[in-house]
């Protein structure tokens, strides 16, 4: 049933596995990454708010400006940590079918992802 998971639990699934590895190996607690993938983990999982007042053109440029700036900065961390480490790539390429339909999910596949199905009631 593990397919079956949604994929944002998926990716978070790994990102604690892959820390409680670098832990163990390294024989230290890494507090500020752990607190780092559980803010991700709530960002990720948040609905989109529906809006109480219409954006103009102008303001959603702007918003579009500060999101492209974000990603623009996101690719930058991520090539150089490929380009500094080819495990990070190898670890990239082998767990992107976790990841990638969490990060590429429009607004209303997030909406799918937090919102619980009536077999999600039924396991609690």
């Amino acid at each position: 049933m593990a397919d079956e998971e949604k994929p944002d639990a998926q990716l978070f699934q790994l990102l604690a596995n892959l820390l409680q590895q670098v832990e163990s190996l390294s024989n230290q607690e890494e507090v500020e990454l752990r607190a780092k993938i559980e803010a991700l983990g709530l960002e990720v999982t948040k609905v989109p708010s529906e809006q109480s007042k219409h954006l103009n053109e102008l303001e959603i440029a702007a918003e579009l400006d500060k999101l492209s700036s974000r990603l623009d900065d996101v690719d930058k961390m991520i090539s150089s940590a490929m380009t500094d480490d080819p495990q990070v790539q190898s670890l990239l390429s082998s767990t992107a079918d976790v990841w990638m339909p969490v990060i590429t999910a429009n607004a209303d596949q997030r909406r799918e992802f937090s919102t619980p199905t009536e077999e999600d009631s039924h396991k609690q």
